[in-house]
């Protein structure tokens, strides 16, 4: 099959749309019509069914679109190799963890990443679900338990608890808080048990919702969670990493702690020569020293 044919239908089947795809490759509507036509005569197949509102992939469009998929992925995993091939560290680096990793420790961490290699462009992508790291959904992850993917490269970063948090303002203002059977008087900042999350997490909450809570704020992130600590609205539920950048936070019930989080590292094994892996790699665990440092400073004092 001709290539040509197949990079315009990929970027039709991507788009959805002539014009779109047109857009993205630089050529015109009917252009762009002419090869799709010229590669469905040549296959003998209809590729999509033609509507209003778009294109939408045929039974036969779908097992080609994953074929170009696959190969796109192939190509954009051949292309890193090749620049990681250079000395200087540079380009794309596609980066995914959880919402809260990733808002609450890693992007405030990122200056310095940036700071160290101004050429580099980080992609971070912030959702619970898990990317595949082997067809290159994306290049590196962290993740809140061990990868079970095959040819990964996996390294454990630290180890992350569950704990009870609450803001000055807030604890000045309501009842006293020295034991579980107490949260009857106030207010649990939380994920939703049903939310995707670790299940040392969804656990602790469980325990927690036994002692007849008085109101409760459930968020689908830590983020979210924060925010409502910092804004005086209850006792939150968060990582215990969360102290280091936000050293006016009052941890309460000291009793009340999640079983260990585990936090891994993980890339494919193709990229393992990657500078830009490296670099990443690196700083991120520069920063894990750091922070463990800073958490033996803090416990000493």
């Amino acid at each position: 099959m001709d290539w040509d044919k197949l990079r315009v239908f990929h970027a039709v089947a991507d788009a959805g749309s002539l014009t779109h795809a047109g857009d993205k490759l630089h050529l015109s509507q009917s252009a762009v019509s002419r090869q799709v036509r010229a590669l469905e005569e040549s296959l003998n197949a209809t590729l999509f069914h033609r509507h209003a509102r778009g294109l939408i992939l045929t039974e036969q469009g779908e097992l080609l679109f994953d074929a170009t998929n696959a190969m796109t992925k192939r190509l954009d995993a051949a292309s890193a190799r090749i620049r990681d091939s250079e000395e200087e560290v540079f380009g794309d680096l596609r980066v995914t963890t959880t919402i809260g990793f990733g808002t609450l420790w890693l992007a405030p961490r990122l200056p310095k990443l940036y700071e160290q290699y101004p050429d580099l462009s980080v992609d971070l992508m912030l959702e619970e679900r898990v990317l595949d790291l082997p067809m290159r959904e994306a290049d590196v992850a962290i993740r809140m338990k061990e990868p079970s993917q095959a040819d990964l490269i996996r390294k454990r970063l630290m180890s992350v608890r569950m704990q009870a948090f609450a803001s000055p303002g807030y604890l000045d203002a309501n009842a006293a808080l020295n034991t579980p059977e107490d949260l009857q008087n106030h207010r649990l900042i939380c994920q939703n048990v049903n939310a995707t999350q670790v299940g040392a997490s969804a656990t602790l909450v469980q325990s927690l919702m036994t002692h007849d809570v008085k109101s409760l704020l459930t968020v689908n992130n830590y983020f979210g969670v924060l925010q409502g600590v910092l804004h005086d609205l209850g006792v939150g539920i968060l990582p215990d990493y969360v102290t280091q950048d936000f050293p006016d936070l009052v941890r309460v019930l000291p009793e009340v702690e999640s079983a260990e989080v585990p936090v891994f590292l993980a890339y494919p094994e193709e990229l393992r020569q990657s500078k830009r892996i490296s670099a990443f790699r690196d700083f991120v665990q520069e920063e894990i020293i750091s922070y463990r440092k800073q958490l033996r400073d803090q416990q000493k004092t």
